[in-house]
């Protein structure tokens, strides 16, 4: 860190601000905000929900004896102020790059992260957790789960509170609500109240109130409970959390730290057994002109001029897969009246935005809600609808349970639009699509497509249309196309064929997936070694284009199948086909290059590949190996 900062150059840890007056506190807060949009300005990344917690995120540090109390952020997003105060302050410019800070919490990371994070909604549970740990070693250690009013939404949280509330452990949920979705706006009223109701004073009355009425008839203390509600649910809006077992207090002012500290400091002292929820209320970008304008627009961010909030654009001319899939899907739909759009609170990143502005009565977000997502959609294909769940191949894994259950067995015509196919680079394996091939495949009735190029999406979403006879899903990368032309909407493509794309002699590859192109350098490389490879776009994962696997298998040396996906996937059916054909008894040699059995940090998407062993070198030097270790095997015989 170069700038020269009044205090937080001397902040290195929680334990640094804990001298601190409330006045020097307020000045940190603009340190720590100034310092995280330098830093993000530089590496990209989550910008609005980390600046909407600062004062938040010092207040718990300040409060709280961090590490052994513990914090659990929900999601990650927010975290970068977190970071700065926990150790990591110097390498923060180091946020999202190679071998640098993750951009969510992470065990590894920091004795200061307790759980990893960055799917959402988790943190009540894992705190939870936790706090329940805590209780059978009889520790006395806090633990505070911080969630936001949109994480809230899911149906895991929801969970967790029941379990929570009705558990009487000891914890502290703060709602960090950004988004006025909870709660009306913070007044002068609700804070003094908030105050009140966290303190020891109305809490010891609350229970002495409670033991008089319990001396009393069943029907007296029925009413006094209910009237206690009511007075609570009118000045406070906390029915809902009092319903599930929680002490609830707020909204508070998230930026008010006088009284945003004695709050806490209140709920830390509080013998009550049981949770507390505190409810305050923040602004996404708080502090920097251009994200409070903007949330949208700055809640995921690329590199950006501090000054003029621009932020930098990608160089290629090329379109983003997911435009591709966004106005190709937009085409069919103003032909056809039964196509609808769903996703789950992620319409600008599958493109779903786009397809709302023309048809606002056909696209639906369902909030952080895939398992609602995937059975809302077979709901949608009961009644003859054509509904496209356009989910995160990430995301899709918290709704297989759904996929199984109520789309598979079902046979329901399902579209899964599945983006963020294979590695996807800053935000490493957290949101790593590596899994879906192999869960997908699995499935009887499925049918599991893959685009090797923007050309070939647009002709299978073409062609998905059509599929009104069995669930199918079409999977593609993060980024932008290859700069292939695209075709029309009438342009489709036959069910189960691939198609191949160079003919060769000794060596076949199969490529299921957006490795085309790393196919298509590695043969530029192998032919100057004097080796042509004959080369397949295999198209289908399930159904398998048997024929063709038939053909190049008995008329090549060797086979080698290539994906963007785990153990179980693509490569794996072709193995079983060709052992159940007997193609493997007649020397031919087939190996399968698949993402490895790791999970990948966080890098640029090429150096990830390269370390994952899917780049063309690798394939170059599989085509060798497998060479090699055919001509041993004819010398031994």
């Amino acid at each position: 860190m170069i700038k020269k900062y009044k205090y937080l150059n001397k902040v290195n840890f929680p334990s640094d601000i804990k001298n601190l007056k409330i006045p020097e506190l307020k000045i940190l807060a603009n340190e720590v905000r100034e310092e995280m949009i330098d830093a993000v300005s530089v590496t990209g990344g989550h910008l609005g929900a980390g600046l909407g917690v600062v004062e938040l995120t010092i207040a718990l540090h300040y409060v709280f004896d961090t590490p052994n109390d513990k914090i659990v952020w929900d999601v990650g997003h927010q975290t970068y102020p977190h970071k700065i105060l926990t150790g990591r302050k110097d390498k923060i410019k180091t946020l999202r790059q190679g071998k640098g800070l993750s951009g969510f919490t992470k065990r590894s990371e920091s004795e200061y992260d307790p759980f990893g994070a960055a799917h959402s909604s988790t943190s009540i549970s894992a705190a939870l957790g936790i706090a329940t740990a805590n209780k059978l070693e009889k520790k006395t250690n806090q633990v505070i789960a911080v969630i936001g009013d949109g994480a809230i939404s899911a149906g895991m949280a929801y969970e967790a509170m029941n379990n929570a509330g009705s558990s009487k452990t000891k914890m502290i949920v703060i709602l960090n609500d950004n988004d006025m979705s909870i709660a009306k706006p913070v007044g002068a009223m609700s804070t003094y109240l908030a105050k009140i109701l966290s303190g020891k004073i109305y809490f010891s009355l609350r229970e002495t109130f409670k033991l008089i009425i319990s001396a009393f008839s069943k029907r007296f203390s029925d009413k006094a409970k209910k009237a206690e509600d009511f007075l609570r649910s009118a000045v406070t809006g906390g029915t809902l959390f009092s319903s599930l077992g929680f002490y609830y207090v707020g909204p508070i002012d998230g930026y008010d730290l006088d009284n945003l500290i004695l709050v806490l400091h209140n709920a830390k002292k509080l013998n009550h057994e049981g949770p507390i929820m505190i409810h305050i209320k923040t602004e996404k970008g708080k502090g920097y002109e251009f994200a409070e304008k903007s949330h949208d627009k700055y809640h995921g961010v690329t590199k950006f001029n501090i000054k003029t909030g621009i932020q930098e654009k990608s160089k290629s001319n090329t379109p983003s897969y997911t435009k591709v899939f966004a106005k190709t899907l937009i085409k069919h739909a103003e032909k056809d009246s039964k196509i609808i759009g769903i996703t789950a609170a992620m319409p600008s990143g599958t493109g779903m935005d786009l397809f709302s502005e023309k048809f606002p009565n056909r696209m639906f977000d369902v909030g952080i809600a895939e398992q609602h997502a995937v059975t809302f959609a077979a709901g949608l294909a009961t009644e003859g609808y054509k509904p496209y769940a356009a989910i995160y191949s990430t995301f899709l894994q918290r709704a297989y349970d759904q996929v199984v259950h109520d789309v598979a067995i079902q046979n329901l015509p399902v579209r899964f639009a599945i983006d963020r196919a294979g590695l996807v680079g800053a935000d490493g394996p957290t949101h790593a699509g590596s899994f879906d091939i192999t869960y997908l495949s699995a499935l009887p009735n499925f049918i599991v497509m893959a685009a090797s190029d923007e050309a070939e999406l647009v002709r299978m979403i073409n062609t998905s249309v059509d599929i009104n006879s069995s669930p199918s899903a079409l999977r593609y990368p993060r980024g932008n196309g290859v700069g292939v032309e695209l075709p029309g909407i009438d342009e489709k493509i036959e069910i189960g064929k691939g198609r191949i794309i160079l003919e060769g002699k000794k060596v076949a590859i199969i490529n299921f997936g957006a490795r085309l192109n790393e196919c298509l350098l590695a043969n530029e490389i192998l032919n100057k070694k004097g080796i042509g490879i004959t080369l397949v776009d295999a198209r289908f994962a399930k159904p398998l284009d048997e024929n063709l696997i038939w053909e190049i298998s008995t008329n090549h040396e060797a086979l080698i199948t290539i994906e963007e996906g785990s153990l179980g996937g693509f490569g794996s059916h072709v193995s079983q086909f060709l052992s159940e054909k007997k193609l493997l008894d007649n020397n031919l040699k087939f190996r399968s290059m698949i993402l490895p059995d790791k999970f990948i940090d966080h890098n640029k998407p090429e150096i990830m590949y390269k370390e994952a062993g899917l780049d063309a070198e690798a394939i170059v030097s599989k085509v060798f190996d497998t060479l090699n270790s055919k001509i041993i095997l004819q010398k031994k015989n």
